[in-house]
């Protein structure tokens, strides 16, 4: 019989090094992500967009995402998980090159809602992962994944500081845009040369699907579930709020440009992902998940306000830090307590759900604050979005109280 760890060896280090490309590719794709979005307040204002119609770029890019994220997943599962991230980061590249030349924001619009359309991966992704990793190493590989999103987004706003050129006028503002193109056209190379198929052929008929229906009953009838996903509507929906129109405050209050801008986004991202893999894991074990996720809610809030009463321009990256740091113990404790709180045989389907609840937020969350800091004035978005974070803390706590200890599992489906 031959040595079982001789045979698993190779296959095991070409999951690996499929798994290094697949990251790469992630990270390629973030940083185009991340070189666009501090631009396009300023990109619409030189399509003369009022703020509102700014904020529904963004909402227009989620409002893709939302529709795409579970169909490229179901099609990844019947087709294969290369040709869905081949095609996604195509249409992506083809929706950063549309972008750049768009006439008025109306057809803005329908470019963004094209281009989250392509966005709307994410699920293929973890499905790749998911098919080249056994499961007990599927956690800290997911993990990985999660940490080339987060380095893109760090990367891709400081990319785009360094090449927005403001006084070249709209050309300007295109430059990053190309360059978020070109680095989609070179995920979409990777893709095509340096990927191979992950997903097995399987025999027989799919299996059946349940109603979407079916999903939300089981969520509205469990007490942690029902309440972190609301917490996780309110929460995404103020950062998404703050973040559709942080160009346009710092405009109005200190006169920043978008290299400004993206330099803040780009420190965001820098404190998120530190905190995230330094310290949201140890305060969750010493104080538990719930009461980090309510302090998470309300630090954020308070990065809100003290964002908002800055005197200074220099004062707002440090507010938003404290808001960054809150924002890193938000997620990854609420997908802990939806997965405790879940039998085993519902936990994708309870957090799909939380997804769809956060894609829900991106999308109501520019809108309304689109919608005050035209009518109502400047402050508004921040002002409500700090307000929303308190009983987003006290239902973080009530779920607190009835997720189940360790050691005991949860409760079945009926």
């Amino acid at each position: 019989m031959p040595d079982r760890s001789t045979v698993s060896a190779p296959a095991d280090h070409a999951d690996r090094r499929a798994l290094v490309v697949l990251f790469a590719i992630v990270f390629i794709n973030l940083v185009g992500f991340g070189l666009v979005v501090p631009l396009l307040p300023f990109f619409g204002s030189s399509l003369q967009a009022e703020p509102w119609q700014v904020a529904l770029m963004f909402s227009a890019y989620s409002i893709g995402q939302f529709f795409a994220e579970p169909f490229w997943g179901r099609l990844s599962d019947r087709i294969g998980r290369k040709p869905v991230l081949l095609i996604t980061v195509c249409a992506n590249a083809v929706g950063y090159l549309m972008l750049a030349f768009v006439p008025n924001i109306w057809l803005a619009f329908a470019v963004r809602l094209f281009t989250g359309l392509g966005a709307g991966n994410v699920s293929t992704v973890q499905g790749y992962v998911a098919d080249v990793t056994p499961p007990e190493k599927r956690a800290g590989r997911m993990g990985l994944i999660g940490a080339a999103f987060g380095a893109g987004f760090i990367a891709g706003p400081g990319l785009s500081g360094l090449l927005v050129q403001e006084d070249m006028g709209r050309l300007g503002y295109q430059l990053p845009i190309f360059a978020a193109c070109g680095l989609a056209a070179l995920a979409a190379l990777g893709t095509v040369f340096l990927l191979k198929e992950s997903l097995a052929r399987r025999e027989g008929p799919p299996p059946p699907r349940e109603p979407f229906l079916t999903g939300v009953r089981q969520a509205a009838d469990n007490p942690v579930v029902s309440r972190v996903i609301v917490v996780t509507l309110i929460y995404m929906a103020g950062f998404s709020g703050m973040e559709s129109t942080f160009g346009l405050w710092t405009g109005a209050r200190f006169d920043w440009g978008a290299r400004e801008v993206a330099f803040s986004f780009m420190a965001v991202g820098i404190v998120s992902v530190l905190c995230q893999s330094l310290l949201t894991g140890r305060l969750a074990r010493r104080f538990g998940e719930s009461r980090v996720l309510a302090g998470g809610c309300l630090l954020f809030g308070l990065g809100l306000i003290g964002q908002m009463l800055s005197p200074v321009g220099w004062a707002v990256p440090v507010a938003m830090a404290v808001g960054a740091f809150g924002m890193a113990m938000t997620m990854p404790n609420i997908s802990a307590m939806i997965s405790r709180a879940s039998p085993p045989d519902r936990q994708g389907a309870m957090l799909g759900l939380n997804m769809a609840a956060s894609s829900s937020g991106r999308i109501v969350g520019p809108i309304v604050a689109g919608a005050m800091f035209s009518s109502l004035g400047h402050n508004w978005p921040l002002a409500v979005g700090a307000a929303l974070t308190i009983p987003a803390a006290i239902m973080a706590i009530n779920a607190g109280r009835h997720v189940p200890r360790p050691g005991l599992a949860a409760a079945p489906a009926e």
